[in-house]
């Protein structure tokens, strides 16, 4: 995997090359870009995708400064309490799955998850919760749990499986609002 620092404008980003079909920018929770392409995509087509992207960038990096301000001034979740919560919480959605998904219910485990929120583990019947999101609004914890369960029925993002999170919580967008926004102290 090739990687290199490059500016384009007046982004600079980290440029990586994989087996990827489409160009991919992220915005990293420290606030670095980093940008994914083929290996033969060339440099200027590069370049223009993160310049017309700038404006995105500004805004990412702000959201991402603001996140990091909020959870500096919280104290970290207790694991244990939140691993209390976090199963109690998939307890209470269970019965709405148990009749579609074979077998018992999931395994429930918290980690300390910067990417995600939450992961589901088909092969190993695990759903696995972000510590950081205990510390998030009640709606938007139920809104996680709700969606890794839906990964029992669908394991992709399809649109039966949107389709399902909107049966459970027809509010379902603006649960996931919420884990987008600044955390209050």
């Amino acid at each position: 995997m090739e990687q290199q620092q490059r500016t384009a404008g007046g982004v600079t980003f980290t440029l990586t090359r994989r087996r990827v079909k489409n160009l991919n920018l992220r915005v990293r929770p420290d606030g670095s870009v980093a940008v994914s392409a083929p290996a033969r995509t060339p440099l200027r087509e590069v370049d223009a995708f993160v310049a017309a992207h700038t404006a995105w960038v500004a805004g990412a990096q702000r959201r991402m400064a603001a996140r990091r301000a909020a959870e500096a001034g919280l104290s970290a979740p207790d694991k244990a309490e939140a691993l209390v919560g976090m199963q109690a919480l998939a307890e209470r959605w269970w019965p709405a799955f148990a009749p579609r998904c074979a077998g018992p219910m999931p395994k429930v485990r918290v980690r300390d998850m910067r990417t995600r929120w939450g992961s589901c583990s088909l092969r190993t019947r695990t759903l696995c919760f972000a510590l950081r999101l205990w510390a998030m609004p009640a709606p938007a914890r139920e809104y996680v749990a709700v969606h890794e369960l839906c990964h029992l029925l669908h394991p992709d993002h399809s649109p039966a499986f949107w389709a399902e999170v909107a049966r459970c919580l027809p509010d379902y967008k603006a649960r996931r609002a919420l884990l987008r926004a600044p955390l209050q102290p």
